[in-house]
């Protein structure tokens, strides 16, 4: 028997781990990776007796895996807000999904919790880009504007961390920031703390923000805007944090952007209008490895003659 947790490497993921495990201390074996790396259940080598958690990481992307896991005779929870498609009743699965636009799986496992951690579920939550539902935790927790704009922080900090084609374009390896987190069951407690963590991912996160802040759209419409990345490790770490930044500052416009691969294909995160948060998912999924969910959605390897396509379809999904 072994306890494994597997989780997205991004904001959300960590934190909804870091309440997890904070509130329930166990010495779990760590499955994660990129944020883009989310078919995680069949890398975790689960068996008969393991009990298993799940987060972050789309149900529909590991259906058979959890099912050869269920078969073998594993228990598994699931935490996840992203599109599931269906999910079977079985005695030894617990799911607890939800693909409301407002949530995140660190919302879900805060409500699960009783809100026993919540300032790292305002902290996951920041770092999805749900910044209602984040203001609106922080102010059941009665957070001042300093502590707010801190988490903020860590939040996208954390999230711009999880970005990449590879581990080695990390600051920090998933699991190893996980651990880094771990030791504070407050988040401000760890800025305030850990200092050298701290300091490498904000200047990280602001030094590669202002190369992108020099770039200028491919297609840009009232409605939606298409940015491209070069093939470069910075470009590769922004690239989803960059989409919530534009999202953010035009909440009424659709942003897209496309980062160059090493083998020619484009990685694309998709964020829908923050006024009206529908179809990110419906988008991406037109194409190969695309997915997510209706705010914001991604492709993982879109081929490199599909490019046009894309970016039409994109300016035309999002026309009124």
């Amino acid at each position: 028997m072994a306890f494994i947790d597997v989780f997205n490497g991004d904001a959300d993921g960590i934190c909804a781990l870091l309440q997890l495990r904070n509130a329930e201390p166990r010495d779990a074996r760590l499955v994660t990776g990129v944020k883009r790396d989310i078919e995680l259940v069949a890398k975790a080598g689960i068996g008969a007796g393991d009990v298993a958690t799940v987060l972050d990481v789309s149900f529909d992307s590991n259906r058979d895996a959890v099912l050869a896991a269920l078969s073998a005779g594993a228990e598994v929870f699931y935490c996840d807000h992203h599109f599931a498609g269906d999910v079977p009743d079985h005695p030894r699965l617990r799911a607890l999904i939800d693909t409301a636009p407002e949530v995140c799986t660190s919302l879900l496992i805060n409500r699960h919790l009783g809100g026993r951690l919540a300032a790292w579920a305002v902290t996951g939550a920041f770092g999805d880009n749900l910044d209602g539902s984040a203001h609106a935790l922080a102010d059941e927790l009665g957070l001042d504007d300093g502590a707010r704009a801190t988490l903020r922080r860590l939040g996208t900090c954390i999230n711009y961390n999880g970005y990449g084609a590879s581990l080695e374009d990390l600051h920090f390896r998933p699991a190893e920031l996980f651990e880094r987190l771990r030791p504070f069951a407050d988040p401000l407690a760890f800025v305030a703390e850990d200092r050298a963590t701290w300091q490498l991912l904000t200047q990280g996160y602001d030094d590669d923000m202002a190369k992108a802040a020099a770039l200028a759209p491919v297609r840009a419409t009232p409605h939606a805007a298409a940015f491209v990345l070069p093939g470069e490790a910075w470009a590769r770490r922004v690239s989803g944090v960059y989409g919530n930044d534009l999202a953010n500052r035009e909440p009424g416009r659709a942003h897209a952007v496309l980062t160059e691969r090493a083998d020619g294909s484009w990685l694309i995160s998709v964020r829908a209008p923050l006024e009206r948060r529908t179809g990110a998912d419906e988008l991406c999924r037109r194409f190969p490895t695309g997915g997510g969910r209706a705010a914001a959605a991604g492709i993982n390897a879109l081929p490199r003659e599909m490019f046009d396509d894309f970016v039409q379809q994109f300016v035309e999904f999002y026309t009124p």
